[in-house]
């Protein structure tokens, strides 16, 4: 236990003692490695460590919240009396004891190797080896980047309400960037799955073929052409639009967006917003993904939430706060970077179910379009659902076939539109690993989908 419940208890009586309706003390642990190679040469070892506590009070429709590093009993009281007074600075409430329930079982990874216990040797050699596999691909290798990260991060939630919870996440991640050279120019493959899990992780992900994907990627578009103009089917390889429908439609369904009028899916619970067959899905359960946790950053049980079933919109994401307001429960969604942070509606691993079509069959079904194996940065309007995504990676589709490579490709849309418009579902499926920044936070997550096609979206190139 990172605090003790008596301090906890106390730090909460505290916090309360103004007349605040609600109170909440986050205890976080946090320790990270990383160590980074560039053209076989360690750039970069760093390791580092992150502990304090940060305490929310809650009045009418003030929050206050102030942080510390202390965790004694001087530090947490300070800091409870500070959170208080930022909620009502003239506070003539009566005092309110709190007692916490039994903190059962403290949560545990399901770790087979902690990454801290592996010699730095170890990695380092992981690294250099990484480098080797991109550079055997072939001479149009001009540099290689591959990056090593762990992280752990413990925390303990205690709230007014009697919670007491806690959870131990480990994750595990591996980066290759590979930079080839060529008539095309220069062309960039990149590749970088992490896991909740430890390092074992390299157990399923081997370095060698992470990092030769990469070079591949980097190869393949020495030979591309420029991308073509104008609206035409796009089919998302699985995994590939994971992003796109994190960013276009994920943001829009949570419910602090939907609450300020910011989301183009506000008052539309019930409504149709996409084809049928469409099923969007936000699971922070699920499997050993990105975006795993036992408990959210409010003590939450992470749940499965289906937020779009078979094209029909059911329900939003949901923090604690938020809930207690509008008489529901948590969905297990409140995150936040540190306790240096107020939690805020955030998504986990977050997925558009796979449907029964061969993929092989959307393929020869789509005349000309343009097929996606992996997009980069790109820009969403909530309020509209309003896209623009680069595609890193992805080929012409002539007479139902995969043919040439293309570059400097923009994906241009609209997230609602996009979802009305997918006209096939394949049986597949993979996910994409990545931070999702909101608001100066960035947290884990994951988001996938199977290969799909959508009948139309707009296609920024450069072809004459």
């Amino acid at each position: 236990m990172l605090v003790d419940p008596g301090l906890l208890e106390a730090t909460l009586t505290t916090a309360l003692a103004g007349g605040g309706d609600f109170a909440e003390v986050f205890v976080e642990d946090r320790r990270s490695s990383s160590a980074r190679l560039d053209d076989g040469r360690i750039e970069e070892l760093v390791s580092g460590r992150e502990r304090g506590a940060g305490v929310r009070v809650v009045r009418g429709e003030t929050t206050g919240f102030a942080h510390t590093s202390d965790l004694g009993p001087a530090g947490l009281a300070d800091a409870a009396r500070a959170a208080a007074s930022a909620a009502a600075a003239s506070a003539t409430g009566t005092t309110r004891q709190v007692a916490l329930g039994g903190p059962g079982r403290e949560a545990t990874p399901d770790v087979v190797v902690l990454p801290e216990s592996v010699p730095k040797a170890t990695k380092i050699e992981m690294l250099k080896r990484a480098d080797d596999a991109a550079r055997s691909e072939g001479g149009a290798i001009r540099s290689v980047s591959a990056g090593y990260a762990e992280g752990r991060r413990r925390i303990l939630v205690a709230n007014s309400d009697g919670l007491i919870a806690s959870d131990d996440r480990i994750r595990t991640r591996f980066s290759v960037q590979a930079v080839a050279s060529g008539d095309a120019g220069m062309q960039t493959g990149y590749d970088a799955p992490g896991r909740t899990m430890g390092f074992e992780f390299y157990d399923e992900f081997a370095v060698d073929e992470i990092a030769r994907r990469a070079a591949r990627q980097a190869i393949t578009l020495l030979d591309s052409v420029p991308a073509p103009s104008g609206k035409v089917p796009v089919v998302l390889k699985r995994g590939a639009g994971g992003v796109l429908f994190h960013e276009a439609c994920g943001h829009g369904l949570e419910a602090d967006l939907v609450e300020r009028d910011a989301s183009v899916f506000a008052g539309k619970v019930g409504e149709r917003v996409a084809a049928a067959g469409v099923t969007l899905i936000d699971d922070g359960t699920f499997a050993r993904e990105w975006g795993t946790f036992a408990i959210d950053d409010e003590g939450q049980p992470a749940r499965s939430n289906t937020l779009i079933d078979d094209g029909i919109l059911t329900d939003y994401m949901w923090d604690l706060v938020r809930a207690r307001k509008a008489g529901r429960v948590s969905s297990g969604n409140g995150r936040r970077e540190t306790y240096q942070e107020l939690p805020m509606v955030r998504m986990t691993n977050t997925y558009l179910a796979a449907g029964d079509t061969d993929p092989e069959a959307i393929i020869a079904d789509t005349d000309f379009g343009v097929y996606c194996v992996q997009l980069g940065g790109g820009q969403v309007n909530t309020a509209t659902g309003d896209f623009v995504f680069g595609v890193t990676e992805g080929y012409l589709i002539e007479g139902g076939k995969i043919t040439r490579p293309i570059r400097a490709a923009q994906l241009i849309g609209n997230g609602p539109a996009a979802l009305r418009d997918i006209d096939a579902i394949g049986n597949d499926f993979a996910t994409w690993t990545g931070m999702c920044g909101k608001s100066g936070q960035s947290v884990p997550v994951s988001s996938g989908q199977p290969t799909l096609r959508v009948g139309g979206l707009t296609i920024g190139g450069t072809a004459a």
